[in-house]
């Protein structure tokens, strides 16, 4: 099973505080690499490097903006000193803000191509270059389901995840003569902190609204886990995927797969 070791490689996960990004980065560990990751919030390091040393993995944080490129070249020059060049990179920090289209400022519109497509870009740009020079190299972007579809209240979101979808592509056919593979991981519903809410019994003992319409379009009839996806990242991120690029991997329990159950 050697062709799914990381051992010897580092990892760059961005974003990686909490639910998807924290277990993807968890998992690539355990698979051998050498992860690091950042946060543009400092005041979150302690709580998240203890929360990496419950999990046993030893890691390197770093203070960085991945929207704004000189804090990212300045990270990337970092990180080479640390720990090595990157190998594996998870472009994984994102945001997303739920308003119907038109109560939606361009601002707001902006700001979620600005951290959710702009910043891969940025970010995918400052390790390539490393990448081209070892002619090997893995990137991940997380991407959607709204990759593929739209849904009410997130124009800014599945718009921002699309392009990412293209961008993976391009990034493939640009530098896939040079042994670098993109592709992406497209989560479909997933049992997070965030989510939390979305899955809470009603008073009468009912499922939520929400989450009985995820249920119900889902083949799986659950929600994902963190861990669903971990297998996915470290198959994408090894040998294993050479001959892959510019795929999208969805990690949807089969909800792409059908339009929903026939009523009864």
């Amino acid at each position: 099973m050697g062709q799914f070791s990381l051992k010897g490689k580092v990892a760059l996960v961005t974003g990686a505080v909490h639910g998807i990004g924290f277990g993807i980065a968890c998992a690539m560990h355990k698979a051998g690499a050498t992860v690091v990751f950042n946060d543009r919030n400092s005041d979150r390091f302690e709580e998240t490097m203890e929360r990496y040393k419950a999990e046993g993995v030893d890691t390197r944080g770093y203070v960085c903006d991945v929207t704004d490129e000189a804090q990212v070249e300045a990270m990337v020059a970092d990180i080479t000193r640390d720990v090595g060049s990157v190998d594996i990179l998870v472009n994984n920090a994102g945001s997303i803000i739920r308003k119907p289209m038109l109560e939606m400022s361009p601002e707001e519109f902006r700001f979620i191509i600005e951290v959710n497509l702009n910043a891969p870009f940025v970010v995918s740009r400052a390790v390539l270059p490393g990448m081209v020079e070892k002619r090997a190299g893995k990137i991940i972007n997380i991407c959607s389901m709204t990759s593929e579809l739209g849904r009410t209240t997130l124009a800014g979101y599945a718009s921002s995840k699309g392009g990412l979808k293209m961008l993976t592509k391009n990034i493939a056919s640009e530098f896939g003569h040079l042994n670098i593979q993109c592709n992406g991981i497209g989560p479909g519903y997933i049992e997070t902190p965030q989510t939390d809410p979305l899955r809470e019994r009603q008073p009468d003992g009912s499922r939520h609204p929400f989450d009985s319409f995820i249920i119900s379009k889902t083949p799986a009839e659950r929600w994902g886990t963190v861990e669903d996806l971990t297998g996915p990242a470290v198959f994408l991120a090894s040998p294993a995927s050479d001959f892959i690029n510019g795929h999208i991997l969805y990690v949807d329990g089969g909800l792409l797969a059908t339009i929903g159950k026939q009523p009864n």
